[in-house]
């Protein structure tokens, strides 16, 4: 008998971890709620609202489910996992207070300063002492310096600023921006870390730890990393800069102690833990923990896990996964993320999208932002509308497939970054020519 699996979510991500769990020798039968016109391929759409646990949790008992997989990082801050497992059902994610290593910016700042995990240094301030943080910015003369909002934000809750006036003006868009407003009650002031940024995902237990994979991720819309944070325009995998020796000493110094830290707190921290990291000259610092996997970093980590990843999955909810291997091909894989125009602000919906079936067997398209309008035509839905996923021996050759494909798909105004992993190729060549 094989595991009835619910898989939670609509975007990118979640369409990926769909064609990934679709692949396992375990899966009797999947679920998306509520999925999108992508994952429909995959496995059964179905118009769950992930806010209300009670609809939810009826629809497991009613189905069977044996294993719930939580995409994105709203219910598992919100507290889904808690809810089902004092239901005695399986979740893949973390606790409510474990999810707090996202869900809250300062609690991720205080729980690496208690254990020892290298991060940025940083300062809290609440919504009625914003007056005072352009004190503490005087004082400590040294920009560039990173705004953070405290809680969840989609990925546009942080803010570089470069001198004094982008300061004010970012406490002012905090204060007043309706989107920002909740996340912002609580602002997280920190230094601003020098080096080249790369993510790395571990699978949890909340006893053991097992590296997945590691990516690099472009969240700023422009080119050359420029303009506004996007919740991410594209990724590749793996990334030159994380080196064999690098992940070893992220493995000793960050994940080891996060999930001890976390033993010790008595908030076991099981699901996917994501690093958020610069690599700094001191060596590896912690900008950011997620709950859960990254999106765009997801759709190119799938396409190089040669493993059962719902088998690894499955371990991990029942305390199994000292004895997973987690096997990678050793190819690079590239995503290039296809969006709207106008976001990452106000964008454009409705736009007819064609060109999928020109694009390659060999490439993966995961949809994120996309709909079916009356006529059964697919549609732009969303801010970031697709992921397109190739492979290649090198780095090179995965990203030169990749824009190849995407130029294959047309909808009115699309836009995507035509510089994805530059850093990567950069690194590569200066590799090359030192050796």
């Amino acid at each position: 008998m094989g595991l009835r699996v619910l898989l939670l979510g609509d975007g990118g991500r979640e369409h990926a971890l769909a064609w990934s769990i679709n692949k396992s020798d375990l899966l009797d039968e999947l679920y998306i709620a509520p999925g999108n016109p992508g994952t429909d391929s995959v496995g059964t759409n179905v118009p769950l609202s992930l806010s209300d646990f009670s609809e939810i949790q009826e629809f497991i008992e009613d189905k069977k489910i044996d294993l719930t997989v939580v995409g994105p990082e709203d219910p598992l801050v919100g507290g889904i996992a808690d809810f089902l497992e004092e239901k005695d059902h399986k979740v893949f994610g973390p606790s409510k207070q474990a999810a707090q290593l996202e869900g809250s910016k300062s609690f991720a700042n205080h729980f690496m300063i208690k254990r020892g995990i290298p991060t940025a240094g940083y300062a809290v301030f609440k919504r009625h002492e914003f007056d005072k943080v352009i004190d503490y910015v005087r004082k400590e003369e040294s920009f560039p310096v990173v705004l953070k909002a405290d809680g969840l934000a989609g990925g546009k809750g942080v803010f570089i600023c470069e001198e004094e006036s982008e300061v004010l003006e970012t406490l002012e868009t905090l204060k007043e921006s309706p989107k920002l407003s909740d996340a912002a009650d609580t602002l997280v002031v920190e230094e601003f870390l020098e080096g080249e940024e790369a993510s790395v995902f571990a699978i949890c237990d909340g006893e053991t730890a097992k590296i997945i994979h590691n990516a690099q991720d472009h969240k700023r819309i422009g080119e050359g990393d420029t303009g506004p944070n996007t919740g991410g325009m594209g990724a590749y995998c793996p990334a030159p800069v994380m080196t064999d020796r690098l992940l070893e000493q992220v493995e000793r110094e960050i994940v080891l102690p996060t999930l001890t830290g976390m033993i010790l707190d008595d908030t076991p921290y099981k699901g996917i833990l994501y690093l958020g990291l610069m690599i700094t000259e001191e060596g590896p610092k912690v900008v950011e923990y997620n709950c859960r996997f990254g999106d765009p970093e997801c759709q190119p980590i799938v396409q190089a896990l040669n493993s059962d990843l719902l088998k690894h999955m499955w371990a991990a909810v029942n305390q199994n996964l000292s004895q997973e291997e987690i096997e990678l091909d050793n190819q690079y894989h590239s995503c290039v993320v296809m969006s709207s125009h106008g976001y990452p602000g106000e964008y454009e919906k409705g736009k007819k999208i064609e060109g999928l079936e020109d694009v390659s067997d060999e490439a993966l398209v995961f949809h994120a932002g996309t709909a079916l309008n009356d006529d059964g035509d697919l549609i732009t839905d969303g801010g970031r509308v697709l992921s397109v996923v190739c492979s290649g021996e090198d780095l090179e050759q995965s990203l030169k497939t990749t824009y190849e494909q995407i130029e294959r798909i047309k909808f009115e105004n699309a836009y995507y970054r035509s510089d994805i992993g530059y850093k990567g190729l950069e690194h590569l060549n200066r590799d090359l020519e030192s050796s």
